[in-house]
């Protein structure tokens, strides 16, 4: 795929790039948030997991096709400057590698969402967080006014 931009153009938008609040991160934490449960954000574990379920101990990684090196048309490398990139997205995939595994050796459970299967991948994280036995075990109270109002998980 010939690259329609100059080098400088280029470069500008690949610096625009940043590690948090991604937009798979962002679809990820919606979907989450809107199905009742509550998250930590980018907590200093192994691998700085996206978003973290202390109450299920699980630890979530949205990434971006291209960036992991996901085997997907997204995550297809560029043409020009090859070494450059194969070195940098093979590095990543090494470091998510190592990651997960320090998480699980840790007694984390582990969830990859790839950019390119962020619904299907979401729904399935939701079912599996819907089947573990753990559950946050006070609900949260929550005051409007002078009536009283209790949120409760569902």
């Amino acid at each position: 795929m010939a690259d329609h931009v100059t080098k400088a153009e280029r470069s500008r938008m690949m610096a625009a790039v940043h590690g948090a609040h991604t937009q798979p991160e962002l679809f990820v934490r919606k979907r989450l948030f809107a199905a009742g449960y509550r998250f930590r954000l980018h907590p200093r574990l192994p691998g700085k997991p996206d978003i973290v379920l202390p109450a299920f101990r699980t630890a979530v990684f949205a990434n971006g096709c291209f960036w992991h090196g996901h085997l997907c048309r997204r995550g297809q490398r560029p043409r020009t400057n090859r070494d450059f990139w194969n070195r940098k997205i093979d590095g990543n995939i090494r470091r998510d590698r190592e990651s997960l595994r320090a998480l699980r050796a840790l007694g984390w459970r582990c969830a990859v969402i790839w950019q390119c299967q962020l619904e299907r991948g979401t729904e399935r994280l939701l079912r599996r967080l819907g089947e573990t036995e753990v559950r946050p075990v006070r609900p949260r109270k929550t005051t409007a006014g002078s009536i009283e109002r209790t949120r409760y998980r569902q």
